[in-house]
């Protein structure tokens, strides 16, 4: 399989394509929306067929118009063989409704997550969850915007008509192999698409244009400026319109990152210019660069020979034309109202390590740790609790960086390093990069949702790192409701209770599959993999005082108040 991809490297990136329009994704709006997840074919390259996934089409989505305020009832018909999920991601939703890996959906079944919008307006997207395929469906086709509208972004004079003077731009590299058929797990992601089509081009008016633009690939970093230097304006973020906006020549997007930017054509009526990947000015560290580790000479498959990495590309050309009627030629002086959470009010602080599970000169080739462990469906890692403010300090001990993904909240950037964030990362994030031996701080409060049964995700969004197990798993508990109220109907013996040193756990009928016992500040004080109909389990080194016993079944979770005397 390597010689093969070395082959198509250098045949594919030795082949001058005709440049083709852009496709822009339909849009969807509306309190009912249908999504039908499917098979597809689409011609990335002239006259070759190559097998898709799609949503309600054949490549790609369509674009989700949604107004903070509403509430919408999602349909997601799963059409393909293969069992998947839909997540929303960078939306503040509940996490039955978030769609992430335990939210599955069997083929020839449905999905109907309801919800209402509570976000900010900005671009968030859509795309599969589902553990150790993530990367496969989404590089097969998978994956959709969602545009939330709200009053305050509504007010400004910002150009925001879909298709006319603001577009989606779903960047993606993808790799093929010699019958182009769409290769994942793979660093041979030589081919460079915007939308689907490969070698782009776009027509723009000449005016103020707005660019909604998404680093949709499965680990390429993109570094994006203009030909010639030309400034650029970037005014939001992922969770929403920066305060003011931001004037650039380069902007750095990783996976799953968004940014809404706003390029000034007025001067270029007549002429072409093109939106580059500035890719020769990276770092060493970061996929994308020449050497993706820190250490040069650190070798990952398949990742040289490639045409893109370390190397200068055009992403989009743009063909500027006649302006429109009613064209944005200025921009605001301010934007949104962006108040960061004070560092002050945080009620704790946890710590994430990155790691290479195996350390040394081939670790990029390995997988990749969060604290020591690697994802376990039936593993809690952390639980916060409902309307804390928590301060998540990340430090990547390994020398790749990744991008970190918080579901559920969007956060702010406390500091790299100790360093305030540059103005344009000042906004709401939901992913942020982590670079190699780099340590960030992020702050979120974890409002509005709760629930003991169904976990939210953090994870990589490198889509391979996370397939291999880079993500672990919180869950949110009320503990204004009171701990009596939030326990389940039993279906196990927990004896004695309250205890000095040994508690036993008897099934009645099911397997108990792993024990996870937390105090009511939602530390994490016992974590074990069971496999039995019973268990025994030795307390003694626990302080005195009332813990949660959580007993995960293949059937659900048990969630027990214990008392340690």
């Amino acid at each position: 399989m390597k010689i093969i991809q070395l082959l198509l490297l250098v045949s594919l990136s030795s082949v001058t394509y005709g440049q083709n329009p852009l496709f822009i994704p339909d849009t969807l709006s509306g309190p009912n929306i249908n999504l039908t997840v499917q098979n597809g074919t689409h011609q990335f390259f002239p006259g070759q067929v190559t097998s898709t996934y799609g949503v309600n089409g054949n490549v790609l989505g369509p674009t989700l118009l949604l107004k903070q305020g509403d509430s919408v009832y999602i349909t997601v018909d799963n059409q393909l063989a293969d069992t998947t999920t839909m997540h929303w991601h960078g939306l503040h939703v509940s996490p039955e409704n978030d769609g992430g890996p335990h939210s599955q959906i069997y083929p020839n079944t449905t999905w109907s997550p309801k919800f209402e919008v509570l976000d900010k307006a900005a671009t968030y997207w859509y795309h599969p969850h589902l553990h150790g395929v993530t990367d496969e469906q989404v590089s097969k086709g998978l994956a959709g915007f969602i545009l939330v509208r709200d009053a305050e972004e509504q007010a400004l004079a910002l150009p925001r008509t879909y298709g006319v003077d603001d577009f989606p731009l779903a960047l993606q590299t993808k790799a093929f192999d010699l019958s182009y058929q769409i290769l994942s797990h793979t660093n041979a992601d030589s081919i460079m698409m915007v939308n689907a089509t490969v070698d782009p081009m776009l027509d723009v008016p000449a005016q103020m244009v707005r660019f909604r633009v998404l680093n949709g690939s499965s680990q390429r970093a993109f570094y994006l400026g203009l030909t010639g230097n030309q400034t650029f304006y970037q005014i939001g973020s992922d969770g929403g319109l920066l305060a003011a906006p931001v004037s650039l020549t380069r902007l750095l997007l990783t996976p799953g990152e968004r940014a809404e930017i706003v390029i000034d054509f007025s001067a270029l009526n007549g002429q072409s210019i093109d939106l580059i990947s500035y890719a020769s000015e990276f770092l060493n560290g970061i996929y994308g660069s020449v050497a993706p580790g820190m250490n040069a000479s650190m070798p990952l498959t398949d990742y040289n020979p490639n045409p893109l990495n370390g190397a200068d590309f055009t992403v989009l050309q743009y063909n500027v034309g006649t302006p429109t009627a009613n064209a944005i030629t200025t921009l605001p002086n301010s934007l949104a109202t962006v108040v960061p959470i004070d560092e002050s009010t945080a009620d704790k602080t946890r710590m994430f390590t990155f790691s290479p599970m195996s350390p040394g000169f081939n670790q990029l080739n390995g997988h990749f740790l969060i604290n020591g462990n690697s994802f376990d469906h039936l593993v809690i890692n952390d639980t916060v609790l409902l309307g804390a403010t928590e301060i998540w300090e990340v430090k990547n001990n390994s020398t790749i960086s990744h991008p970190f993904h918080v579901h559920d909240v969007q956060f702010f950037i406390l500091s790299r390093d100790g360093v305030a964030p540059a103005a344009n990362e000042a906004g709401r994030k939901d992913v942020v990069l982590v670079k190699p031996q780099e340590t960030v701080r992020i702050i979120a409060k974890f409002e509005d949702f709760a629930n003991e049964n169904i976990p939210y995700m953090y994870h990589c969004h490198l889509l391979t790192h996370e397939d291999n197990g880079m993500m672990g798993q919180f869950i949110v508990i009320d503990s204004q409701v009171g701990i009596e109220e939030q326990l389940g109907a039993n279906r196990m013996s927990v004896f004695p209770n309250p205890t000095k040193n040994m508690l036993n756990i008897i099934s009645n009928s099911e397997i108990i599959k792993s024990l996870v016992i937390s105090n009511l500040s939602g530390e994490l004080m016992f974590n074990k993999i069971i496999n039995s109909t019973e268990a025994l389990v030795n307390v003694s080194e626990l302080a005195r005082g009332v813990y949660v016993l959580r007993i995960n079944t293949a059937t659900g979770l048990q969630t027990e108040k214990i008392i340690i005397e």
